[in-house]
């Protein structure tokens, strides 16, 4: 079983873990940092006990740009918090996994970040695990804003292309880094 599979196994398995549903317990949210790279994204987080919630979002980019500039993946990330007051409210630590599916190139990203980026194309997966402290703060009693940011370590195994679009095979490559996992500022609403 690759380590491919493996992840997907993983992931489903988390994701096959039954969360009660109680009234006033769950939370739908979208994070706008992550509208920003054009990535339509949803999550839902449900209160599991006392101060521990469990919440899984899902990423998807489908989009190819002008001059075949790409941030095409799909990624699925699980999460569990611990909150220090109550769930929903005020400060909260979290553990979270990743899995991404990805066929990135042609960008130049800010700070120089990735800069082999804007002449090479990376197509593979990637899986990571990762700790996070975040921040909530409650706009009404159905809103709020969610402010996290997770460090962790990825595993990621691609493809590299010379060019943009069909260019020659350079090799494949599996790579574990530290790096940030979850970068956050969400808006949430909560179901009665």
């Amino acid at each position: 079983m690759t380590l491919y599979h493996k992840l997907i196994f993983l992931l489903l398995l988390v994701l096959a873990i039954p969360f009660g549903a109680r009234s006033q317990n769950v939370a739908v949210k979208t994070n706008a940092l992550y509208w920003a790279t054009t990535t339509p994204n949803l999550a839902v987080e449900t209160r599991l006990d006392g101060r521990w919630t469990a919440e899984v979002s899902v990423g998807y980019n489908p989009w190819t740009f002008p001059q075949n500039r790409k941030l095409k993946h799909v990624i699925v990330q699980p999460e569990i918090r611990y909150w220090l007051c109550s769930p929903y409210y005020g400060h909260f630590f979290g553990a979270h996994l990743l899995y991404s599916h990805f066929n990135v190139g042609g960008i130049k990203l800010p700070l120089g970040i990735f800069s082999d980026l804007k002449d090479n194309r990376y197509q593979g997966d990637l899986g990571g695990i990762g700790a996070a402290y975040g921040y909530s703060a409650m706009l009404s009693k159905r809103w709020s804003i969610e402010f996290e940011l997770g460090l962790g370590v990825i595993v990621s195994s691609y493809d590299q292309y010379q060019c943009r679009t069909c260019g020659s095979h350079k090799g494949h490559q599996t790579k574990a880094q530290f790096l940030p996992t979850k970068v956050e500022v969400s808006v949430a609403y909560y179901l009665k």
